[in-house]
């Protein structure tokens, strides 16, 4: 019989959840024998696989590449997590909402430059208008919070997951909790 299958997906945000997922020390050697990794930023896989039993989202949909990247995923995992408060509620990311995209390119690579002045096509994506939380363009099936969420939580999240059940998180989102 196979294992389940676990993505972690970095959209916009800090990699904090990813930073606080390795923080499960041998906890994550343990989550390691139970599933099989494929798909992370921690990892050097490219391209999303077409069945993922669980995805960890981290960070919010800022730009048309994330937009696509989060449909993909949607269609191709059977359980998906908002993982952390960036792609929860928007949280660090939607800091640029208040101004125009063009204002926010202008004063990122022309107004700060110091050396190559001018906004670079090849590497930026389109953003979008404004960041938005991942559940305002598709449904998800487990809010893990946290800024970044705790690795008793993360661990706790993704062994209730495994085990077939669904977690409750009421009382999960402080560190030890």
């Amino acid at each position: 019989m196979s294992k389940p299958t676990l993505a972690t997906v970095w959209l916009d945000g800090c990699s904090g959840c990813h930073m606080s997922l390795i923080d499960l020390d041998e906890r994550l050697l343990e989550l390691a024998a139970a599933v099989d990794v494929v798909y992370s930023p921690l990892v050097d896989l490219k391209d999303y696989p077409e069945h993922v039993t669980i995805a960890l989202v981290e960070g919010a949909i800022s730009s048309e590449e994330d937009l696509h990247k989060i449909y993909l995923i949607r269609e191709r995992t059977d359980i998906l997590v908002a993982f952390g408060d960036c792609a929860s509620a928007g949280n660090v990311p939607t800091m640029r909402n208040p101004f125009k995209v063009q204002e926010v390119l202008d004063h990122g690579y022309i107004e700060t430059a110091e050396i190559t002045e001018g906004i670079p096509t090849d590497v930026i994506p389109a953003l979008l208008p404004y960041v938005r939380p991942i559940q305002e363009f598709v449904n998800v099936d487990v809010f893990m919070q946290g800024c970044p969420p705790s690795p008793d939580v993360i661990y706790y999240v993704l062994t209730e997951l495994l085990a077939g059940r669904k977690p409750d998180l009421a009382n999960k989102t402080q560190p030890g909790a």
